[in-house]
């Protein structure tokens, strides 16, 4: 949000993202990979195949939190484009607006609530939806931009000399156009798609616990015999 009122912020907020994903999303997933491996291509709810303890419970109720918080903040700008649509964006009362949002909010958690196989589809759509909307097109973009020797000599702010300049930074765009290209789309998304199609048996609506592991059965007690019931004769081979 900081960046969107304030463009200028927008290399701080970045930062900050950066920071938080490498100090504890990737740890936190390289961890649960390296414990699980492959099973995590048939179970992509991971929680599904920690052993039950107070701290998988613990990292449940932390999930969910910040699944509210994040639902908040992606929402936001749908919620901005609803309460203008309704000519409720300029009311003062922050009770009438979050009343404006609830028709936003409802289908949006009944759909969740149908489809908790969120998983495999994120996976899908970011390999090959957000690879094009994070890092090709803005890159792309970068470049477009500031083709010509004016628009580059009268850009707003100039490339660190420590990167190699307009030259290091076209370098480092092609660079990772090439990569997300290849790398992200290309694998990734053929990754995916694989996943998907393998899991895709394992999808439920309303799906109470999903991809748990079943509970086991237990073993049937062995039948006894009536007590008024002829003990069975035994079976004596014949003597020559």
């Amino acid at each position: 949000m900081h960046a969107m009122w304030k463009p200028q912020k927008f290399k701080a907020i970045y930062l900050f993202a950066t920071m938080y994903v490498l100090t504890l999303t990737l740890p936190s997933a390289v961890s649960v990979y390296w414990a699980f491996g492959d099973m995590l291509l048939n179970h992509s709810n991971a929680f599904s195949l920690l052993p039950k303890s107070p701290f998988r419970d613990m990292a449940v109720i932390l999930m969910l939190i910040h699944q509210f918080i994040t639902f908040g903040f992606a929402c936001t700008p749908l919620y901005f484009v609803w309460e203008k649509a309704i000519g409720m964006h300029e009311c003062k009362s922050l009770c009438k607006r979050a009343a404006a949002r609830l028709p936003v909010v409802i289908p949006i958690w009944f759909l969740a609530i149908i489809f908790p196989f969120f998983g495999p589809i994120n996976s899908t759509v970011g390999s090959l939806l957000v690879s094009f909307t994070v890092y090709i097109i803005p890159a792309l973009a970068h470049a477009f931009t500031f083709k010509s020797a004016a628009a580059r000599e009268n850009a707003v702010e100039q490339p660190s000399k420590y990167f190699g300049g307009w030259v290091g930074a076209y370098v480092i765009n092609g660079f990772l156009v090439v990569w997300v290209l290849v790398v992200g789309f290309g694998f990734g998304g053929w990754a995916s798609m694989i996943n998907f199609v393998h899991q895709i048996d394992t999808f439920g609506l309303f799906t109470k616990c999903y991809q748990c592991h079943p509970p086991p059965t237990t073993a049937s007690a062995p039948r006894l015999l009536n007590a008024t019931a002829v003990a069975p004769t035994p079976h004596h081979p014949h003597r020559p």
